[in-house]
């Protein structure tokens, strides 16, 4: 066992306090929430109750468009991340509904997993974009663990994200993607995606974003929720076949970028995620 690494998490969020506790308790509790960075967007906002010893600074909030709003919050977080590189070895930047774990089989918290696993100046996690499925699942019960309620996730390139930096980078917007490196991701570690894991939380949010998100919501629905509903799950060994497709091809618009070619897979989520205690 190698010594371990000093590591650091860092998120942006506006308007999302249901999220960001949970953020706070995963994060807080592999690193300590002294090792938590978090830039809220707006000086009204209300810091959660379980912020710890966690690094909260509040910034003016300006109205933008989606994409002008995306590519402001990646500029502050990459900045921040570069900062923090100076005392940091590893620094973790994701949205505050995502949730970066190793795979169970390996006994090891995240911190220890990425203490000893050599990192390329970025690391990824294969991208779980966990949905509610309308027919078998309620709403969501507020107090209890995501994955106690949840079972379904869409094998999704768009949540395969370069996350994990040893070395000041670029990342473009949402995290997405990064500037001149390529992806590495890692055989166990997932980043699971919780923006689709209640139809009545998206229908809350977009209520409050318009009358004209939540028509679209409504006559659209949600992708990850239509995907899991409807489409029937694929066997585990597809959570092995996406990481070596997403590995090794990349479309060719955008060349540092996962690609699976279109393919959708729903899997089951393996009961042995629900250690993660997410």
């Amino acid at each position: 066992m190698k010594k371990q690494k000093r590591i650091a998490a860092i998120t942006m969020a506006r308007d999302d306090e249901f999220f960001l506790s949970r953020w706070i308790a995963y994060y807080g509790k592999q690193f300590g929430t002294e090792n938590l960075y978090i830039l809220l967007d707006g000086t009204d906002q209300k810091i959660p109750e379980n912020s710890g010893k966690a690094h909260i600074t509040k910034l003016p909030h300006t109205p933008m468009s989606r994409a002008a709003g995306d590519k402001y919050r990646i500029k502050q977080l990459t900045n921040l991340a570069h900062k923090l590189l100076k005392k940091y070895d590893i620094v973790i930047g994701c949205d505050s509904d995502e949730f970066l774990i190793v795979d169970p089989k390996i006994k090891q918290t995240l911190s220890e997993y990425l203490s000893n696993t050599k990192i390329n100046t970025t690391l990824s996690g294969l991208g779980l974009d966990i949905g509610q499925h309308l027919a078998q699942e309620k709403e969501l019960d507020l107090f209890a663990p995501f994955l106690e309620q949840r079972e379904y996730a869409l094998l999704s390139t768009r949540y395969t994200k370069p996350i994990v930096i040893t070395k000041p980078i670029h990342w473009g917007s949402g995290f997405h993607s990064i500037k001149h490196h390529n992806f590495h991701i890692d055989k166990n570690l997932y980043l699971l995606h919780f923006g689709a894991v209640d139809l009545k939380m998206l229908e809350t949010k977009a209520k409050k974003r318009g009358d004209d998100w939540l028509k679209h919501l409504q006559r659209r629905g949600n992708g990850t929720i239509n995907a899991v509903t409807n489409i029937k799950p694929s066997a585990d060994k597809w959570l092995k076949i996406a990481r070596i497709l997403q590995t090794y091809f990349r479309p060719i618009y955008a060349l540092r970028k996962p690609a699976m070619f279109g393919i959708k897979r729903v899997i089951k989520i393996p009961p042995k995620f629900k250690k993660s205690g997410v």
